[in-house]
């Protein structure tokens, strides 16, 4: 997109925030990376000591903690305790949203013990989960088993429970779906105290299809199954240059994963992984990869990358060399594929320490990488926290896939933010309409990459700081924010809810589909028990006046029937 398509913007007047941010490094490596480390550090010993213990001790753990929370939710008091919200700290989500709803009052739950893995089923192909189980966690532990979960979030720290009332991805997303699309079953403790197990066939099947993108607003989740695959020990990866305008690049993206004869769902015309990063309007790499073997991976003339090690390029820098040498293909350890973003937090972690990127940091301190998000946001006080917000763009657009070049123009004239993540995925057609749907039709228009069951859907991630507010100049992170989700409510697009949002209420109801979720509000007595989701994603500290207007909403505890 030429200059003159953009917007003008006039110079900036440097403040103490700028400079705050600038040398805020300081802070991160004497700071955050020791603690980060630290932390780190005592939760692989926890994860170590969970995984010898027997699966009957460990749900025996998991039952106990369960009454524990069914104890506290019957003992809370309507009147004059707040509503339901667990007892981590605001700062702890690894979304760039500080959870503002937990500045006001409200009546805590503390879920840091589901923290396990409960069983892992070879012959049903299910993993049964704790919500705090995160994704560095599960792969720790199935990958040796040659399994994993059909869909892995890359950064290690993302958790089951926020993958699935929030929304997860990955590469594998174009066959498998949204993170929640791969659960089974939900465990969820309703507002009046039950225990209920969620299914699509069960009796709670309406529960089961509200229960993803809810935000914990229907009840507590506190397991879940999940579907398993069998995978290689190593992912071959394609590296593919792509040159060309953003929608050449978004036709080139496209082609790697839509057969153009439509056999979408033939596994010989489609690989199990897809990537791509656009490094600029003109310049993009395309990824795929396919699981294989240890005997293809080794031999001779191949080439294998471990990219895990702290000492690698990190995995955004080493795909943009092919921009240079041409296409290639490299064999790299399955579970250093599915974190290959985790290290640099995709490319954030070049804002937060500039210099980590090079050799010397590297070999010397690469092994203290990533800082941990939740350390990173306790330490950055709300100046820095306002600043990101209106200045730093960390921001997902879940678009159809026939529409990612218009994304892609749209974030250049909007945001200027490079490099954009595009990652594909599908949404299906479910029996109840949830939260997010295709688009009505879209089954028989015949684009690429839909089935008669699904509709093709892309992630056009855009994270980091616009190129204008490097050079100095203006930049309105609250407008170019309200100017995105206006465009992708017109193009049935969807904000996944971890991200800082503008949407007004009624808006929000325009970019979602609130039926199934408000009916299972009524049905399971959530309203008056736990937050509103919208109550929950609305940016902002909540008044007193608004948490009492929340609360108001119901005059009657969940388990009045119950009591009857």
């Amino acid at each position: 997109m030429s200059d003159l398509e953009r917007p003008l913007r006039p110079k900036r007047a440097r403040s103490w925030v700028d400079w705050a941010v600038q040398f805020r490094w300081i802070l991160v490596i004497l700071v955050v990376l020791p603690i980060s480390k630290s932390f780190d550090t005592v939760a692989w010993f926890r994860e170590t000591w969970s995984a010898w213990k027997s699966e009957k001790k460990r749900q025996k753990e998991h039952d106990e903690n369960v009454e524990k929370v069914i104890k506290r939710l019957k003992a809370r008091d309507p009147s004059k305790d707040g509503l339901v919200c667990t007892a981590r700290r605001p700062w702890i989500a690894v979304g760039m949203r500080n959870v503002d709803y937990k500045r006001a009052r409200h009546f805590e739950f503390d879920l840091n013990d589901f923290n396990q893995v409960l069983e892992v089923d070879r012959e049903n192909m299910i993993a049964r989960v704790e919500p705090l189980v995160n994704m560095g966690q599960i792969t720790r532990y199935t990958v040796p088993m040659g399994l994993s979960l059909a869909v892995v979030a890359e950064l290690d720290d993302l958790t089951v429970g926020g993958l699935i009332n929030g929304y997860g991805i990955e590469g594998s997303s174009h066959i498998y779906g949204l993170f929640a699309d791969t659960c089974v079953a939900y465990e969820i403790i309703l507002s009046d105290g039950r225990l209920v197990r969620a299914t699509a066939e069960n009796e709670y099947k309406d529960l089961f299809y509200a229960i993803p993108w809810s935000q914990g607003t229907l009840g507590l989740l506190v397991a879940a199954e999940i579907k398993l695959i069998e995978v290689g020990p190593y992912m071959k990866v394609t590296y593919k240059p792509v040159r060309g305008t953003l929608q050449e690049l978004a036709q080139a993206y496209n082609d790697t994963y839509c057969p153009r004869d439509g056999d979408q769902d033939n596994p010989a015309k489609v690989p199990d992984f897809v990537e791509g990063m656009v490094y600029s309007e003109t310049e993009g790499v395309m990824m795929y990869g396919r699981y294989a073997s240890k005997e293809e991976a080794k031999r001779k003339g191949n080439k294998i990358n471990e990219i895990g090690w702290w000492f690698k390029p990190w995995f955004y820098q080493h795909a943009e060399t092919a921009l240079k040498r041409g296409e290639f293909v490299e064999y790299i350890p399955t579970r250093d594929y599915y974190h290959r973003h985790t290290r640099c937090l995709y490319w954030e972690g070049k804002l937060i320490l500039p210099f980590a990127d090079q050799f010397w940091f590297r070999y010397l301190l690469g092994w203290m990488m990533p800082p941990k998000v939740s350390f990173l946001k306790a330490t950055q006080g709300d100046a820095i926290r306002n600043y990101y917000h209106e200045r730093h763009v960390i921001q997902d657009m879940l678009v159809p896939s026939y529409k990612v070049g218009d994304a892609l123009e749209f974030s250049d004239r909007e945001f200027e933010v490079y490099p954009v993540w595009l990652c594909p995925h599908r949404l299906f057609k479910h029996p109840m309409r949830t939260q997010i749907n295709p688009e009505p039709g879209f089954e028989y228009a015949g684009r690429p990459g839909d089935t008669p069951y699904a509709q093709m859907y892309t992630d056009v991630g855009v994270y980091y700081t616009p190129r204008c507010v490097f050079k100095g100049e203006e930049f309105d992170g609250v407008a170019a924010v309200k100017k995105m989700e206006a465009w992708m409510i017109e193009n049935h697009c969807f904000q996944p809810q971890y991200a800082v949002s503008e949407l007004n209420e009624r808006d929000f109801w325009r970019m979602f589909d609130p039926s199934l979720y408000n009916r299972c509000r009524d049905k399971y007595k959530a309203v008056g028990t736990f937050m509103s989701v919208y109550y929950k994603c609305k940016k902002g500290k909540k008044s007193e006046k608004e948490v009492a207007e929340e609360e108001a909403k119901v005059t009657e505890t969940g388990y009045a029937d119950v009591e009857k």
